[in-house]
């Protein structure tokens, strides 16, 4: 009934209120449930709690208004995840800093050896053009120079810090590496707005945390130095925790999907359901 966004089952829960229904649930509001769209047709007003305002003035203005350089930092395991943040931040941002295995999809469809690593070989047309596009209006998407690549994916497994040029078959690229933290790190430092969502690497094992953990650091510092961070996404979230900056940055998303939904221009049903946004 909540997830079928079910009109009785949404009457009922409006039922409950005094003709006034309060959303604070960014998290959900990607999500077109009872409990988030489907109350608000049966309730006389319906506004934005302080949580979803804070999220929607953060994530807004670096869309509509950002200060500018706009550096947007994406990671995780896969392109097909973030297609629509890509797409839309490389219209809005003045550069794009890509880590995580979603970055071997870029790299292979680049004509460089990644070895085993992670890779969608569905993603390679679309990689392709989104790197051809990038090219054509001198727009800054980086990709790693260098990486820690293990024998597998395993905490104790044998790693070596290698140039992507030189990747050897059979090994796996599971971190950003030195020469790729400090191009990044310059980056960062330029930057007035800074979009983060997804880890350089497999950060849950100390061999592959360092490209996550510095990248942390460093939007960190930017923004001690006046710019504006915005942290989405559960494991970069982790890693600014992990890193002990989490007091530094200047807003840290509640919502994965939802800031993910935003941030690749989509409409979030959750937000256009109020009638007081």
């Amino acid at each position: 009934e909540e997830e079928k966004n079910d009109e009785a089952f949404s009457k009922q829960l409006a039922a409950l209120c005094d003709g006034l229904f309060v959303c604070d649930a960014f998290g959900s509001a990607h999500r077109a449930h009872a409990s988030v769209v489907g109350i608000t047709r049966f309730v006389k007003q319906s506004a934005a709690g302080l949580l979803m305002e804070k999220e929607l003035a953060y994530l807004g203005k670096a869309l509509t208004n950002p200060a500018r350089p706009f550096v947007a930092i994406l990671g995780g395991a896969k392109v097909s995840d973030k297609i629509e943040v890509v797409e839309n931040l490389m219209k809005i941002a003045d550069a794009m800093l890509i880590g995580g295995g979603m970055a071997y999809t870029f790299l292979k469809a680049d004509g460089q050896p990644i070895g085993k690593s992670l890779v969608e070989d569905d993603k390679l047309e679309l990689a392709r053009r989104l790197r051809d596009e990038a090219r054509q209006k001198k727009f800054a998407l980086l990709l790693p120079v260098d990486h820690v690549v293990g024998a597998e994916l395993k905490a104790d497994t044998s790693t070596q810090t290698i140039s992507v040029s030189a990747t050897p078959d059979g090994w796996m690229g599971l971190d950003i590496g030195p020469k790729t933290i400090e191009t990044y790190r310059q980056k960062i430092a330029g930057a007035k707005t800074i979009v983060w969502n997804g880890p350089m690497g497999v950060f849950e094992m100390p061999a592959f945390a360092k490209g996550t953990l510095e990248v942390a650091k460093a939007v960190a510092a930017a923004t001690s130095s006046g710019a504006t961070s915005i942290v989405g996404g559960g494991d970069s979230v982790a890693a600014v925790h992990q890193s002990g900056v989490a007091d530094k940055i200047s807003h840290i998303s509640t919502g994965g999907g939802a800031s993910l939904e935003f941030l690749g221009g989509r409409k979030l049903p959750g937000v256009e359901a109020l009638t007081n946004k």
